[in-house]
């Protein structure tokens, strides 16, 4: 700890540090220590899904792509066929619209791509780079508005809030997401 009468160390006489101006403490006074390290908090999470059309088409690359090129980081992914509880777990929501059985039927006709992306304010952008659940009413340059038509087909689904996507998560990898240290943040955050 610096007293009133103490300079910074070399090491602190550039940078972020000293930029911020110096304050002492008045005579008499003590300064306390800030704590150095403080608890991790993982940032936003969402689920993103291609479904079985999307696979079919070969659309999964240029899906994937979209997101990393964003500066998205990819904390888990994996080709999967979707048993029955997962998807009607996944759906349970919409359990009572006339359109879930065959809902359901459609994500269980073919294997489909599970992806969890993080990242600052992940899931409302994702929401955008998806577009509109319905295809026709999709933005060009959007996934749906590129890539689809129908509902039905419409090729890719993401979590609607912060809290589906940490529960779709949990749905979908209860492996678990990997943590690992993406080199280009310093290039993407300030």
């Amino acid at each position: 700890m610096l007293t009133s009468r103490q300079t910074r160390p070399a090491a602190f006489t550039s940078g972020p540090v000293a930029r911020r101006a110096a304050v002492r403490p008045a005579p008499g006074m003590r300064v306390r220590a800030r704590p150095t390290a403080a608890v991790p908090v993982r940032a936003e999470i969402s689920y993103i899904m291609v479904k079985p059309d999307g696979v079919q088409r070969g659309l999964v690359g240029d899906i994937i792509s979209r997101f990393e090129r964003k500066g998205y980081k990819l904390a888990a992914l994996k080709l999967y066929q979707t048993p029955r509880e997962v998807a009607e777990e996944h759906y349970k929501d919409l359990s009572a619209k006339p359109f879930y059985k065959d809902l359901v039927n459609y994500i269980l006709s073919g294997p489909v791509v599970c992806m969890v992306w993080e990242g600052k304010g992940v899931v409302a952008t994702a929401r955008k780079m998806i577009g509109a659940t319905n295809p026709l009413a999709s933005e060009p340059g959007t996934i749906r508005g590129d890539f689809a038509i129908e509902v039905g087909r419409n090729v890719i689904h993401g979590s609607d809030s912060p809290e589906n996507g940490e529960r779709e998560a949990g749905l979908w990898f209860k492996e678990g997401l990997v943590s690992w240290e993406q080199t280009m943040t310093p290039w993407l955050k300030e």
